[in-house]
C-alpha cells in the first residue's frame, strides 16, 4: 500500500506504468490531493491525477465519494490480488453516510444508479458526487424534472451496460470531475455516445497552470456550482 499526494504522482509515471501495470502487481496506491481543494501553488496542482492514471492499462482507478466508501474500496484493493488499484481520496469536506456501502469491486466497471430518473442522467465522479445530487435537487425544483443520478466508482472504464441503457429514455448525460477535463472522464462518455443521440455537457477544470488560488473562484470560473450547472442543462433541453 502506497499513499501519495497526487501532484508527485507524475514523477514516477514510468514506474507506475512498466513497473506495476505490465505485471498487474496487485498493489493499492493511495492518492492524496488530487482536488481543486488539494495544494494550490502552480509546481503542485493536484488537476492531472485523473487523465494520467485512468489510461494506463490494467490499472483500476477508484473514486470514493464517502470516508465509509473509501474503506471498503481500501479494504478490497488490499484483500484481491487481480490489479493494481488506485483510489482517489476525496478532497474538500469529508462525507460520511450511513448506509449499505458496497463491498466488492471486482465486477469492474459496474455504476451505481443512486436515483433513478428521466431525460437528464448526472454522473458525480467522487468527490463532486454531492455537487451532482445538489444540481439534480435544483433541477427538480425549477423544472420539475426528477434527473437520475449516478455515482460512478471507476475512473478508469465506463459501465457500457448502463450508458447503452440511458439512452432508451435520456436525452441528457452530464459529467463531473474533480480534474481537468482534457483527457479525463467526462471525455470517455461523450465518446461513447458521439454517434449516437444522446447530448453529453462535461464538467471539470480547464487545462491550465493556476497558483495561489482561491478554490471556490475557480470552481465558478468553470461553471462548476449547481446553479449553473443547471443553468446548462436548461438551456440544452
Amino acid at each position: 500500500v502506497f499513499g501519495i499526494g497526487s501532484t508527485f504522482l507524475q514523477r514516477a509515471y514510468d514506474q507506475i506504468s512498466q513497473d506495476l501495470c505490465i505485471n498487474g502487481n496487485a498493489a493499492t496506491i493511495v492518492v492524496f490531493g488530487g482536488s481543486i481543494h488539494g495544494m494550490n501553488s502552480v509546481t503542485h496542482l493536484g488537476l492531472q491525477d485523473i487523465p494520467m492514471l485512468s489510461n494506463i492499462p490494467n490499472l483500476v482507478y477508484l473514486a470514493p465519494t464517502t470516508k465509509e466508501e473509501y474503506l471498503a474500496m481500501l479494504d478490497w484493493s488490499i484483500e484481491q490480488n487481480e490489479h493494481p488499484v488506485a483510489i482517489k481520496v476525496p478532497g474538500g469536506a469529508m462525507i460520511s453516510e450511513e448506509g449499505n456501502v458496497r463491498k466488492d469491486y471486482s465486477a469492474l466497471n459496474t455504476y451505481e444508479v443512486r436515483q433513478q430518473g428521466k431525460k437528464v442522467a448526472i454522473l458525480g465522479l467522487g468527490a463532486f458526487y454531492e455537487l451532482g445530487r445538489r444540481s439534480a435537487g435544483l433541477l427538480q425544483k425549477k423544472m420539475n424534472l426528477r434527473a437520475t443520478v449516478i455515482n460512478p466508482q471507476y475512473i478508469s472504464g465506463i459501465d457500457v451496460d448502463l450508458l447503452e441503457r440511458l439512452k432508451a429514455d435520456h436525452d441528457i448525460v452530464v459529467t463531473l470531475e474533480d480534474g481537468f477535463l482534457d483527457g479525463g472522464f467526462g471525455e470517455k462518455i461523450a465518446r461513447f455516445y458521439g454517434d449516437s443521440n444522446v447530448k453529453v455537457l462535461n464538467f471539470g477544470f480547464k487545462k491550465e497552470f493556476i497558483d495561489r488560488f482561491n478554490p471556490s473562484e475557480v470552481m465558478s470560473e468553470n461553471s462548476l456550482t449547481e446553479e449553473q450547472i443547471v443553468d446548462s442543462i436548461v438551456n440544452v433541453l
